[in-house]
Order: C-alpha cells, then sequence, then structure tokens
C-alpha cells in the first residue's frame, strides 16, 4: 500500500479543448500594473487574466491552465522584501515546474533577484518594464513550455504503447496531455494518487494504468467499491478479521488491504463512503498499516 500524506491528483476533463492562445496570469496589486500589462499582451494575441493577491492567484491557478505567470514581489503596502511574492513563487514551482513565472518588483536588487531565481523563476524584470524585453521573454518562455508539453507527451504516450497489460488508453486531444504526464511521472512513484472526473470519463482506466506502468505492476491490482459497500461490512471487507471477532467470524479473513500488499488497491466511489467511516480510511492511507477487526 502506497503512502503520502498529500495524494498526487489527476483530474480527467469532461470537455475537451483544443490548443489556443496562450493564456497568461498576471497578478500585482496594483491596478494601473494590471491594466497596462492588458493593454501590452491583448494586441498581440495573448488572454490575460489578472488578480490583485496572491491567494487570487492560486486561486485561479487551481482553476485553469496558464502557459506562463507574471506575479508581483510585493503586496501589503509599506513592504520591499519580495517574501509574498517568493512564497507564491515557491508554491507554483512546487505545483507545475514547467510552469514559467516571470517575477516583476519595483523595489529589485541582486539578492532579490537571485532569490528568485534559486525558487524556480525564469527571469526576473523590474518596473517599470521595457516592452519588448517582457514580451520577448514571454513569447520564448511559451514557446519552451509547449515544447516541452509535446515532448512530454510522446514519452508519455511511447510508454503507453510498450507497456504490456495495459487497458486500452485513447487519449489524442491536447487537453489529455497534463494527465498523461501526469500517469508516466507519478506512476514510478509509492505516491497516493487521487484520480477525479465524472462518470463515465475513465477514472478505472486510469488507475489500471497507473498500476500498470509503476514498478508494482507484477503484484496484484486489487479494485474495491467503497461506496457500495454496507456499513456493516466494511472494516472487515477492508481490513479482514480474526475468528471471533464478531458472531459471524468463524474463521479469520483476509482483507482487501491485505490481498494488495505490494501492489495496488483502488478504491472506487470514495466519496461515497460514510463519515463513519472516513477517518478509519485515513488512518490506513496516511500510516501505510492496518489491524484486522478483533486482533
Amino acid at each position: 500500500m502506497p503512502t503520502s500524506a498529500k495524494p498526487h491528483e489527476i483530474t480527467i476533463p469532461t470537455a475537451l479543448k483544443s490548443a489556443s492562445a496562450p493564456r497568461i496570469l498576471a497578478a500585482d496589486d496594483q491596478q494601473h500594473i494590471l491594466e497596462a500589462i492588458e493593454l501590452l499582451l491583448k494586441p498581440k494575441g495573448y488572454k490575460v487574466d489578472v488578480v490583485r493577491s496572491p491567494e487570487l492567484a492560486r486561486d485561479a491557478l487551481a482553476t485553469e491552465q496558464y502557459d506562463a505567470v507574471l506575479i508581483d514581489l510585493n503586496y501589503t503596502r509599506d513592504t520591499t522584501s519580495g517574501r509574498e511574492g517568493l512564497d507564491l513563487l515557491s508554491e507554483i514551482v512546487l505545483q507545475d515546474s514547467m510552469l514559467p513565472v516571470i517575477v516583476m518588483t519595483a523595489w529589485g536588487n541582486v539578492e532579490l533577484a537571485v532569490e528568485a531565481m534559486r525558487r524556480g523563476a525564469c527571469d526576473f524584470i523590474q518596473k517599470p518594464w521595457e516592452n519588448e524585453r517582457l514580451l520577448s521573454i514571454l513569447r520564448t518562455q511559451v514557446e519552451l513550455r509547449r515544447a516541452l508539453q509535446q515532448s512530454e507527451r510522446l514519452a508519455a504516450e511511447n510508454r503507453l504503447l510498450n507497456a504490456q497489460g495495459l487497458p486500452e488508453f485513447i487519449a489524442p486531444s491536447p487537453a489529455m496531455t497534463p494527465v498523461l504526464e501526469t500517469i508516466t511521472r507519478i506512476a514510478p512513484s509509492d505516491a497516493n494518487v487521487l484520480v477525479t472526473g465524472e462518470h463515465g470519463t475513465g477514472k478505472e482506466v486510469v488507475a489500471r494504468t497507473v498500476h500498470a506502468l509503476s514498478l508494482r505492476k507484477h503484484k496484484p491490482l486489487i479494485a474495491v467499491n467503497t461506496g457500495g459497500l454496507a456499513e456493516g461490512v466494511f472494516e472487515s471487507e477492508l481490513f479482514g478479521h480474526v475468528k471471533g471477532a464478531f458472531t459471524d467470524a468463524r474463521t479469520d479473513r483476509i482483507g482487501r488491504f491485505e490481498l494488495a500488499d505490494g501492489g495496488t488497491i483502488f478504491l472506487d466511489e470514495i466519496g461515497n463512503v460514510p463519515v463513519r467511516q472516513q477517518a478509519k480510511l485515513l488512518r490506513v492511507i496516511e500510516s501505510g498499516e492496518i489491524e484486522r477487526v478483533g486482533s
């Protein structure tokens, strides 16, 4: 049973979109700066979303896909440390290391620029900027990101094609590229994975593909419809029980987690698990340890 405090997430899109104009997220606390960015980029064919705080930037990044991000380093009045922007930068890089981030500040200095680059920024611009330089940086970073995405997509497709025993996985749309990239990146790890998507989008196919590409592929994949387990048998089915644990426990029984030991367990419809059982399930997922009922 692979464990991780925070699971990787794979979201299967329901509407597949074709490649479009580059989309940029700009974060700055000054409205005139955001307006200047829009006036510069929109005539050049960019789609621009603007926000005025790190919190709003986080919300935008959680719901939309961007080709590049422009962020200010200072948001609170009378601050010059750049701490808010540097923390936001670190979070963005942690979530998507290929997403280019260009940092901006009116209080630029060598130390702050070095720290921003050390944390993963692709470039550093001091306000007021030179329009041509900003356009050049964005154009280069967007093209590089798309080239890397295409490379990752081809590598993912090759791994999927070369793997044995995989379910049929058809993903020709560019909107599926992040799914393919995530599958091939996390499958060799021991991380927990959360697969989300509407009914019928192929969550089980993704789960079986992750298992087939993993180092555990020669071990069992145990699928459990956790939402369909009655509350009275939930613990016994998942964790097993020992003889005499309850009235009908005439023999020891191995649970699904033990059956999946060394392999992968797929907990389908986990969102439908009753609240009382969620705490018990969470403990096992976090610790990787189980106890049979009555042991």
